[in-house]
């Protein structure tokens, strides 16, 4: 089934208002949020609109910070309020989390049109909070695709009001975040039968063309030509030739070589291959593409904010198929880079197409890579679906990745990396083991095999998605599946990944 990139759709049109809001501005609106300080003044109880009432229900109703009450106020009861107490020293994702209940409870009757203001809370806990409810908001009321055949119709938010005096304080990278992360749960949701590899690769060419970007797409041919071997021992067992590596770049005026490639693992369906995976292990790995829906949702916000990195973008695209021409235990296959490897267990087959493409993106000789993968379970059990993995050949700079984790909400762990866990690899046939065969530790033994494939002058970043579905939502996304990363890259990066070098003393 046909479908197109919801371009249009990414966000809720978002504008700043410098008005008072009073009775009759309220009353334009079918649901408004305002935020207050815990302890609000007199001066605040007077700029207010319906003043009175509210004082006297905060006073009954709000205890600590991030209570709230609701209400409908005007002449005919027709603007839902919802005001809820700002909390000062919230983190980012505790305000986030925050912020989704408080989506779910404003958007309720589908509103056409939302005021968004505070009154009284201090100018930097104000701003967060503001920021921490639009990208709330923004998740909340976007829809996934539906295929259903007679589809419920919904009144969609036409626009979100702010009021504030001034411009709002990282306003424009709230929304490039926001849609960056709805386009990778958009894509990350879409059935096994509408995004195949043959879809993906027309939606991406759509991608570039709407963004301007540079756009080639690496066949099994070309890849074959290449040495690719890795990835191709994974997309043969596939019906169809249409698996392959895409590549797309985005080039801010004057540069040149890329200064970040990002690299998303894109199995559009994983059935575990030769090893097959049982039904309630295999029924959503529809999702196991959501490290490319991620990596492209963050090219997305990047692009969206003009950012002065030029960017390069590979996605490892294929499914992961059971068949007579499947790879299987005991292959020995030789990437891209010339590294050759013993197959020991088919469903770890993420590392293998990561392997061709962090060596096909390390060819550009950026600056750093981040790639990004929906990789091992053994993840999720380490720290459950509130954290995702981080990795890096940069020890040195693991309080800046862990940090930039803090600040967007995203939070991130920095496990191990030490060159001793490669004696788990050593193989006797080959120059690396693809896996271990009992499966301990496998999420850092996965990233020491993705190491090899990335030369040591690039600074890189793998993230294991463990957060990349959680059931019940996470922060301020309410959907299972969470596109977890789009905030985070975009915050590491303002941060100034990739990290400097050590000096030689």
């Amino acid at each position: 089934m046909p479908i197109r990139l919801p371009f249009d759709q990414l966000l809720v049109p978002v504008r700043q208002i410098d008005a008072r809001v009073s009775a009759t501005v309220l009353a334009r609106y079918a649901s408004a949020l305002v935020f207050l300080p815990l302890a609000p003044t007199a001066a605040d109880w007077k700029a207010l609109p319906h003043g009175a009432v509210l004082r006297a229900l905060f006073e009954r109703k709000i205890r600590k910070a991030g209570d709230t009450f609701h209400l409908r106020v005007g002449a005919q009861a027709q603007t839902l309020l919802v005001v809820a107490c700002a909390a000062a020293d919230a983190s980012t994702f505790e305000r986030l989390q925050a912020a989704g209940k408080l989506a779910r409870i404003v958007l309720d009757g589908d509103p056409q049109s939302l005021l968004l203001w505070q009154q009284g809370c201090p100018a930097a806990t104000g701003d967060a909070t503001l920021n921490a409810a639009l990208a709330a908001l923004e998740a909340a009321v976007f829809r996934f695709a539906t295929f259903k055949s007679k589809p419920k119709t919904r009144t969609r938010l036409a626009r979100i009001d702010l009021s504030r005096r001034g411009k709002l304080p990282e306003l424009e990278l709230t929304l490039a975040t926001a849609a960056g992360n709805n386009l990778a749960r958009w894509l990350t949701a879409l059935p096994p039968s509408t995004l195949d590899a043959g879809a993906y690769r027309r939606l991406l060419k759509q991608f570039a063309q709407r963004l301007k970007l540079g756009f080639k797409f690496h066949g099994e041919k070309h890849l074959k030509r290449l040495g690719a071997g890795a990835f191709l021992a994974v997309s043969r067992g596939n019906a169809t030739r249409d698996a392959g590596i895409a590549y797309l770049s985005y080039r801010p005026r004057g540069a040149a070589a890329p200064a970040v490639s990002l690299v998303g693992k894109g199995i559009c369906f994983d059935t575990g291959g030769t090893n097959l995976k049982a039904h309630k292990s295999m029924l959503d790995m529809h999702t196991d593409m959501e490290g490319s829906a991620v990596a492209l949702g963050s090219l997305y916000a990047l692009h969206a904010i003009h950012s002065p990195l030029a960017i390069d973008c590979w996605l490892a695209i294929t499914e992961n198929r059971p068949g007579p021409l499947a790879y299987k235990p005991q292959d020995v296959v030789r990437a891209a880079n010339g590294t050759t490897i013993q197959v020991i267990h088919t469903d770890a087959e993420g590392r293998m197409v990561l392997a061709d493409a962090l060596s096909l993106a390390s060819t550009k000789k950026p600056q750093a890579i981040i790639d990004y993968a929906t990789l091992t379970g053994a993840c999720v059990y380490a720290l459950t679906e509130r954290y995702s993995g981080a990795f890096t050949n940069r020890p040195e700079a693991r309080a800046l990745i862990e940090s930039a984790g803090a600040s967007s909400g995203e939070r991130v762990w920095c496990f191990p990396m030490d060159c001793d866990y490669d004696t788990d690899l050593e193989s006797s046939v080959a120059d690396v083991l693809q896996c271990a065969a009992d499966g301990k530790g496998d999420h850092i033994l996965a990233a020491r095999f993705l190491n090899r494939f990335v030369p040591k002058q690039i600074a890189w970043l793998h993230l294991d998605l463990a957060a990349g579905t959680r059931h019940g939502g996470l922060a301020h996304i309410a959907t299972e599946i969470t596109g977890f990363g789009v905030r985070y890259t975009l915050d590491l990066l303002g941060r100034g990944w990739p990290p400097r070098a050590p000096t030689k003393t």
